[in-house]
């Protein structure tokens, strides 16, 4: 390639916090739910970098972009209404071809753009983050998707209540790789009431590591969602009083994590009788991605009451 940034090139990060930015000189962006992505476009060829600087072209066959000379960063998705399927694309990562090629067909992937870090001869790295929008707006073009963006808070609020979360970014700030400056991003939170089905136990034993959590369907059967986990030392081994009044004697099947790819170990089953409200930040394939944190357990609540529209809407 001749372009004048080669791979694998760091990208800019967000630094995490808890509220958004406030005042002059902040634009916002929806949080995405995919793979970030630099890409490097040299006439009618490209090439895609993970953030960790690995290709991932063979995994995403299906991609196009218009010709020229550009170096893009931004994040690939599986679109899924107004949100994204993250395990949809987390299934593309697949060492069989045919299998790739089978879901490049099915479930294809999208690229949106939300910074150029260089055009033609020019690397923009420098430029203001204004000056950057401005070169990426003419550049990108169907079938890439341009980010929204905005300076209005009120707009990103919204965003904040019905997307992933947040992206906020200075907007005469420059591109910094692989720096938490000039960014930050805040996550959506939410809170849900759901029903502990069980529980695993500390590898040293005498504590609990985490809650199975589960959700009603329509059809009035339990729904495994996800785990809540995280506790002290201290509430680990407080929680044992309260989970082994309600065990059935029976054990839940020890399964590979959906996420890590590392193997789970059984549960103790629960009776359906704790309701447990628990923080969550995201979900994908009608399931709590990583954990979710306990806030209290509700004795005003019916676990009949603790329904998967919650996380399914």
């Amino acid at each position: 390639m001749t372009l004048p940034l080669k791979p694998p090139i760091k990208p800019q990060l967000a630094k995490p916090q808890d509220e958004l930015p406030e005042g002059e000189g902040w634009c916002y962006e929806p949080k995405l739910d995919g793979f970030r992505t630099i890409v490097f476009v040299d006439g009618d060829s490209h090439m895609l970098q993970s953030r960790n600087g690995r290709p991932m072209d063979r995994y995403f066959p299906e991609l196009r972009f218009p010709p020229g000379r550009y170096v893009l960063d931004g994040e690939l998705i599986i679109p899924d209404g107004e949100a994204e399927d993250f395990e949809a694309l987390q299934n593309r990562i697949h060492p069989a071809a045919s299998r790739v090629q089978m879901l490049a067909e099915q479930t294809p992937a999208r690229f949106v753009a939300f910074d150029l870090l260089a055009h033609d001869d020019t690397v923009t790295l420098d430029q203001e983050l204004a000056a950057r929008r401005g070169l990426l707006e003419q550049v990108v073009a169907d079938p890439v998707i341009l980010i929204d963006q905005t300076a209005d808070r009120k707009r990103a609020e919204r965003w904040l209540q019905e997307r992933e979360g947040v992206v906020a970014k200075v907007d005469d700030a420059p591109y910094r790789p692989g720096e938490r400056v000039g960014m930050v991003k805040v996550r959506r939170q939410r809170t849900i009431d759901a029903v502990a089905i069980g529980w695993r136990e500390r590898k040293a034993g005498g504590a609990v590591a985490s809650l199975i959590l589960a959700l009603y369907d329509k059809d009035g059967e339990l729904r495994h969602v996800g785990h809540t986990s995280g506790f002290t030392a201290k509430r680990a081994r407080e929680l044992l009083d309260v989970v082994r009044p309600l065990e059935t004697g029976e054990h839940g099947e020890p399964g590979p994590n959906r996420w890590t790819g590392e193997r789970e170990t059984a549960w103790h089953s629960l009776r359906p009788e704790l309701v447990c409200e628990v923080q969550i930040e995201h979900t994908s394939g009608g399931r709590i991605r990583h954990g979710a944190k306990l806030l209290r357990f509700r004795d005003d609540k019916l676990p009949s009451e603790c329904l998967v529209d919650q996380i399914d809407r």
